[in-house]
């Protein structure tokens, strides 16, 4: 396999597109896990890849990879990258909600996510009313900081209860924090992302975007093959209706999230997918 350097390089001069993101009421974001192997490789150069893709707005700053907090903010602030999300977990949202708000106060981020919540078995209703206790309290203390508090849905809340799914419980419970859609998690799930949106407007207050690819099997444990991560609007989620409908109800951030190991090649061309719904287009180099 090339090294990171070479890799980059290579789809520099063959395959990027020179982007500069217009300005709409939504912006493209990215999740820098996509690049967590890049990072852990060379976090200046992954964060300038970042800024030559046209992007400003990502989600992270959880792991650092070696470097201190103020040497991490110091690579985005370089390269014009804004943490809009700080990344968190759901031990130090439930245990120390003031870190979190500090952390998010540093990056001068508007949003605190977690994304799994450790449990054993089945996630059962039980342990969902303790997730909304949490995050009743935690989001309240949050958004007096001025941060809102995300929990991102990762596939497993899909068992049913009363007329619904564990998922919908927590939605209808929730009043003090929001939740962001990973639209490839609802989807594995065996549930469909428009429905949700529609259902619960004003709950989801940001996307994941992140297609997959035709044939994939549904899970309920909140785990897939990473590989099975597509460019967005090749697979099977139905990019293209999430996406309008998440511009009608006024979701600001959508953060593409790209797993596979193809990363370096799928993100543009998710890229030039999304501004191609805006009606734009961009052009090669």
């Amino acid at each position: 396999m090339k090294p990171f350097r070479q890799l980059r390089k290579w789809v520099l001069m063959s395959a990027l597109v020179s982007l500069t993101l217009p300005a709409v009421a939504h912006e493209i974001g990215l999740q820098l896990y996509s690049l967590r192997n890049q990072m852990a490789e060379d976090v200046p150069t992954a964060i300038a890849q970042v800024r030559e893709w046209g992007i400003h707005a990502v989600e992270g700053g959880g792991n650092l990879y070696g470097h201190s907090v103020t040497e991490f903010k110091s690579i985005l602030d370089k390269n014009h990258v804004e943490v809009v999300s700080v990344d968190t977990t759901y031990e130090e949202v439930r245990d120390n909600p003031i870190a979190v708000a500090y952390k998010a106060k540093f990056f001068g981020a508007r949003f605190a996510t977690f994304y799994w919540i450790p449990f054993t078995g089945m996630f059962d209703i039980e342990k969902a009313k303790e997730v909304v206790e949490v995050m009743n309290k935690a989001g309240a203390l949050l958004a007096e900081n001025g941060i809102t508090l995300q929990y991102h849905p990762h596939g497993y809340e899909f068992f049913p209860y009363e007329d619904g799914t564990i998922l919908d419980y927590m939605l209808k419970n929730v009043t003090e924090a929001k939740f962001q859609m990973d639209v490839f998690w609802i989807k594995q799930g065996g549930q469909d992302p428009v429905d949700f949106l529609t259902r619960y407007p004003g709950k989801f207050t940001s996307l994941h975007l992140k297609d997959r690819a035709h044939g994939t099997v549904d899970t309920t444990d909140g785990t897939a093959d990473v590989e099975v991560n597509v460019v967005l609007g090749s697979g099977d989620v139905g990019i293209d209706k999430v996406v309008k409908i998440a511009k009608q109800q006024g979701i600001k951030y959508f953060f593409i999230e790209d797993e596979s190991s193809r990363v370096l090649l799928q993100v543009p061309e998710s890229i030039r997918y999304l501004l191609e719904l805006d009606g734009r287009t961009i052009g090669f180099k």
